[in-house]
């Protein structure tokens, strides 16, 4: 019989492929799209940094205007090998220019827009045909001076891949047999569903590409149905090897997929990608919002601030006996701390537990308390009239549990302190 009984007991999963997978961070070029927010030259480094302690393999970047080239060369004057930093462009020679003036980029993503509503509406071309021409024209130029190339296929699952996308990939191949072909879901309608038909169906996209004889695949999902991840983990389950992905999934509209959720389920659920290192995830979160402006909401997976921190009596008492029983993994492994709260649901046990922090801390001396003991009633009893009498509708505080301590611990008459030890 299997008994799971802490996190090394719990078994991992793999991904039915076997193949050795990747990330590509896009937050400081999809991510600085964000309606309302402005990344600045030293905020891009930082970033740069965060992602270098993390491992990511790639990032791109825009490189259009000096603020972009004087962000790139500072970044390659850190010396790092990765994350590597890749441009951007448009399907048009002078932007691949703007990438090939620029010493040290190696790669360059091609943006390839694939629907009829971004070849006709948006781009004012006549055909697909035009788009098609326009397309591979930048991609031999790009290849022809010496870039390693990413294709782009934006709104793939708005598009006639059948009679239109597939046939395109074809030809990107013949020019670049090794171009990475980024499976773009730009509005988010992509399922990652086994066997859903086209356009939507990530995971048939994915296995048709690689049919195609695409060697390198990534995923670039937007989040507009709430599906980034678990579309992006259904690429990675169907053969891609590449995620472009953003720092809390930053971005335009509601954004992408976010990097630390696909990261943090292939480290801890997944087999062999012990290359990747969260210990900087909150801190990153935390530079995001104070330099940034991003809003981290409290109960965001893994980096909000109420991940780890827990109030009602049964969660408390079992994270008190046993981490493992209430929380998936360990606070310290994306650079958290845990916190028990009192509140309105908690119980004797948690209210026991942060008297000891504060009599240890108060007298420099380690005391335990039974839950039982009558001074934890009277507290439990008078933390309760709070919530049923004066509509108190926060926490106690950390000070808070501290005065009630002095008042029933170290203030109130106490014949035998070793009582408290009993």
């Amino acid at each position: 019989m299997k008994k799971y009984m802490c996190y090394d007991d719990l078994p991992k999963i793999k991904l039915p492929k076997n193949q050795e997978v990747f990330i590509s961070d896009s937050t400081i070029r999809d991510g600085a799209q964000m309606a309302g927010i402005v990344i600045k030259h030293d905020q891009k480094l930082k970033i740069y940094e965060y992602l270098h302690q993390i491992g990511i393999e790639k990032l791109e970047t825009f490189v259009y205007n000096d603020r972009d080239k004087r962000a790139i060369a500072s970044m390659f004057d850190r010396g790092y090998e990765s994350p590597e930093i890749t441009g951007w462009a448009r399907a048009v020679r002078a932007d691949i220019d703007a990438v090939l003036a620029v010493d040290g980029i190696e790669e360059t993503g091609i943006l390839m827009s694939v629907s009829d509503s971004h070849i006709i509406d948006k781009m004012g071309l006549p055909s697909r045909e035009a788009a098609q021409d326009k397309y591979l024209d930048a991609l031999q130029y790009a290849v022809d001076h010496g870039l390693r190339t990413r294709a782009h296929i934006e709104d793939m699952t708005r598009a006639d891949n059948h009679g239109f996308v597939y046939p395109l990939v074809e030809k990107i191949l013949e020019i670049d047999p090794d171009c990475t072909i980024r499976l773009c879901d730009t509005l988010g309608f992509g399922v990652p569903f086994e066997n859903v038909e086209e356009p939507y169906g990530i995971q048939t996209i994915v296995s048709d590409l690689l049919g195609k004889g695409a060697k390198n695949i990534e995923t670039h999902i937007h989040d507009d149905f709430g599906l980034g991840v678990a579309n992006t983990l259904a690429g990675y389950w169907a053969g891609a090897n590449w995620a472009s992905l953003t720092f809390l999934g930053i971005g335009e509209r509601s954004g992408n997929s976010e990097l630390e959720k696909v990261l943090l389920f292939l480290k801890l659920r997944v087999e062999g990608f012990e290359k990747y290192d969260m210990l900087k995830f909150v801190e990153f979160a935390e530079f995001m919002e104070r330099e940034i402006g991003i809003r981290v909401p409290r109960n965001k997976s893994i980096v909000g601030k109420n991940v780890f921190s827990h109030e009602s009596g049964i969660h408390t008492a079992g994270v008190i006996k046993n981490p493992f029983t209430y929380e998936p993994y360990p606070p310290e492994l994306v650079g958290a701390k845990r916190n028990l709260l009192i509140g309105d649901s908690s119980g004797a046990e948690v209210i026991r537990h942060k008297v000891e922090e504060a009599l240890n801390e108060l007298m420099g001396v380690c005391i335990k308390i039974k839950k039982n003991d009558p001074r934890i009633k009277a507290m439990q009893q008078s933390i309760h009239k709070l919530y049923d009498r004066e509509k108190r509708v926060s926490c106690i505080s950390d000070e808070e549990v501290r005065a009630y301590v002095e008042k029933y611990f170290l203030f109130e008459p106490i014949t035998n302190v070793h009582e408290a030890d009993e």
